[in-house]
């Protein structure tokens, strides 16, 4: 799953980032409503988590832009703003959840799984292919009730190519799925990433085949 994450106060944002990293979700942090607006033109996302108070204008501006444009992403305002009519405001305003600050953060963690598990979702929170289940929501990959032990970055390059099952995915929409636009990128990263990931799989016995589209990007498939 990939957030995007607009916060104006860098220490918040990186202690966010870190801990969502450690539930498997990529953030991308944006600190101004220019930034965000930028990354919503340029990127797709599975979740926004927006703060109101940011340099150039209020958050809630960006949640008008998005739906103007047809884009849909659940937004989670967190917000120092929490009293009632600000969160009415928020919700009138097409939010789609608003907790605020101080929050907890187990709190948000149920928040945002209630957000990504909404019947907008791309699809089922867990689905099988092959012989593999896999738990989009918890990040969690199995074959025959037994865990397939995964990084960070190949449970998001399972996730990507799991839901785009049977189609080519381009290099591009991987690379955006399991590496945010801050990270420093080798030319051969995302496939080092995958040959690990295939070497997993086959170790596992998924029944499952990624194959390289040269030039283009790969796809997965079941074995013959």
């Amino acid at each position: 799953m990939k957030i995007l994450l607009v916060e104006d106060e860098p220490e918040m944002a990186e202690v966010l980032a870190e801990a969502l990293g450690h539930h498997h979700f990529l953030t991308d942090h944006a600190a101004t409503l220019a930034e965000a607006s930028e990354a919503i033109a340029q990127y797709s996302y599975d979740l926004v988590i927006l703060d109101r108070q940011l340099p150039g204008g209020d958050g809630l501006e960006l949640v008008g832009r998005m739906r103007a444009a047809g884009k849909m992403y659940p937004v989670l305002v967190l917000s120092a703003r929490g009293d009632i009519t600000d969160k009415i405001l928020g919700l009138d305003e097409g939010a789609d959840d608003y907790l605020a600050k101080p929050f907890d953060f187990s709190e948000l963690l149920a928040r945002i799984r209630a957000l990504i598990r909404r019947p907008s979702a791309l699809q089922d929170d867990i689905v099988t292919v092959g012989s593999l289940t896999f738990d989009h929501i918890n990040g969690e990959a199995s074959v025959n009730g037994a865990v397939i032990r995964l990084t960070r970055r190949e449970t998001l390059l399972l996730d990507s190519m799991v839901r785009r099952f049977g189609r080519v995915v381009s290099r591009e929409t991987l690379m955006s799925s399991v590496f945010s636009f801050h990270d420093d990128v080798q030319p051969n990263a995302l496939d080092l990433h995958i040959s690990r990931l295939r070497q997993k799989l086959a170790e596992a016995g998924s029944g499952l085949r990624i194959n390289v589209v040269r030039g283009v990007g790969y796809f997965m498939n079941e074995e013959s």
